[in-house]
């Protein structure tokens, strides 16, 4: 019985590992006290090979909520700490140190290539460009890890900061991109960013940064309107955020061999396109298809906690994001054709992104009153 119970497990912990054969790192989208204590991420980054850690203000909110531990902490930051900010902070940070020192092992053996841990900074500054710059420069010296990451919104204040912060040496993770305009303007920023160093002659290889591209919320709009329209378009139903994701990587890959390629002589690494949202919030597509249909080379994917249990127990490993691009522009091409435009959808999603968070955050901070 013990032998078919470990046969399972490796089984599962394989379906996994055969992403990261293929070119891609799972990061996983959630921290927490009890994830670090319980020793459970410790499993997940020695059995399934996860190689990151993504946190923002709902995930805290929910850890804290939940986590007796942080509770027992409490009492001695409130008496240490009035400003509710710098009580969270202080509560928070060793966690990502934590989850920093777990993952430092991974980060060493990929040469700085894997093994980061994102920390946001206050979604109250997201349309503060130069409070975005002194948050990320102070939480980078508290943090004090090599393989940490700056998280930051793709508003035009957190893109124009992401260029000073970059420019700083310190590595960034771009959050809450909703479309191929905000990329566009994102890898821009980065690669200004990037030129100012070797410009000055300061070194860039060290340096590492990934565009979090939301997927699943674009899918539940797009799906919304389709709803309304002719039955042969609610075909495209649940396609729009994945052929959308496989024009940003072709054009990725276009621009590695393009308008990189002197940056990358100077020993930069590009911006990795990282997959956020990937949980599938309509149940009636698979519940492992946004990461199935996202596989693809030198590519990142945070998910849940759900949807990594998923696809431990039945997801299919194949390389899927290079495939099918005619197929997707013609999908986009047909919602732009009967004006479903994803330009106005991002930009909706990420007023609506930004509220979430900064909703979150509030909440957060209510509980260390």
């Amino acid at each position: 019985m013990r032998d078919d119970k470990n046969n399972e497990a490796t089984a599962a912990a394989s379906r996994l590992q055969a992403v990261a054969a293929l070119g891609q790192q799972i990061w996983l989208d959630n921290l927490s006290r009890g994830l670090l204590q319980s020793g459970e991420l410790a499993r997940w980054i020695g059995a399934d090979g996860i190689t990151g850690v993504t946190s923002n203000p709902a995930i805290f909110y929910n850890a804290i909520r939940n986590d007796p531990a942080y509770r027992a902490e409490l009492p001695g930051l409130q008496a240490a700490y009035p400003d509710l900010e710098t009580r969270f902070e202080h509560l928070v940070l060793p966690d990502i140190q934590g989850a920093c020192g777990l993952l430092s092992a991974v980060y060493q053996e990929s040469q700085g290539k894997a093994g980061f841990v994102s920390f946001e900074v206050s979604p109250r500054l997201a349309h503060d460009a130069a409070g975005t710059v002194a948050a990320a420069r102070r939480l980078w010296r508290q943090i004090a890890r090599p393989n940490a990451m700056i998280k930051i919104p793709a508003t035009d204040a957190g893109i124009q900061a992401l260029e000073e912060v970059i420019a700083d040496g310190i590595n960034v993770n771009v959050t809450l991109i909703f479309s191929a305009g905000q990329l566009a303007k994102v890898q821009a920023a980065y690669q200004r960013g990037l030129q100012r160093r070797v410009d000055a002659g300061l070194p860039v290889a060290h340096l590492a940064s990934v565009a979090s591209v939301f997927i699943s919320r674009i899918d539940v709009v797009v799906d919304q309107q389709l709803a309304k329209m002719a039955g042969e378009l609610q075909a495209l139903s649940g396609k729009a955020a994945i052929s959308a994701a496989k024009l940003a990587y072709r054009n990725w890959q276009q621009d590695l061999a393009g308008g990189f390629a002197s940056l990358a002589q100077a020993g930069a690494r590009p911006q990795w396109l990282l997959w956020a949202s990937t949980g599938t919030k309509n149940p009636a597509l698979r519940d492992v298809l946004y990461v199935e249909q996202l596989i693809g080379k030198d590519t990142v994917n945070t998910v849940p906690d759900a949807t990594l249990a998923a696809f431990r127990d039945h997801g299919e490993a194949s390389e899927t994001l290079a495939a099918g691009v005619d197929a997707a522009q013609q999908v986009l091409n047909q919602l732009s054709d009967n004006g479903i435009l994803l330009e106005q959808i991002g930009s909706d999603l990420l007023q609506a992104g930004l509220k979430q968070f900064e909703d979150a955050y509030t909440n957060l901070l209510a509980l260390l009153e």
